[in-house]
């Protein structure tokens, strides 16, 4: 795998990390990163769907998918 970081960002890595420490260091910080992405992401679904006006909007979506669904299930085969 190959990818790019800013020059200045990759300087403090050199210096602050041993060379053979560095993939793990960098695993370990990218899977930490990811981790703190996706709670932040589950917390805003949790807050988004404690909002009424959020659950009037899913019910909507409910409703037109269900629409959608019976016209496929009407359809002829093919």
């Amino acid at each position: 795998m190959t990818f790019s970081i800013p020059v200045d960002l990759a300087g403090e890595l050199v210096k602050r990390v041993p060379a053979r420490d560095r993939s793990r260091f960098l695993a370990k910080a990218l899977e930490k990163s990811l981790q703190e992405e996706e709670l932040a992401l589950v917390r805003s679904c949790r807050l988004a769907n404690q909002d009424p006006e959020v659950a009037v909007i899913e019910q909507e979506w409910d409703q037109i998918g269900d629409q959608i669904e019976e016209s496929w299930s009407e359809s002829p085969p093919r």
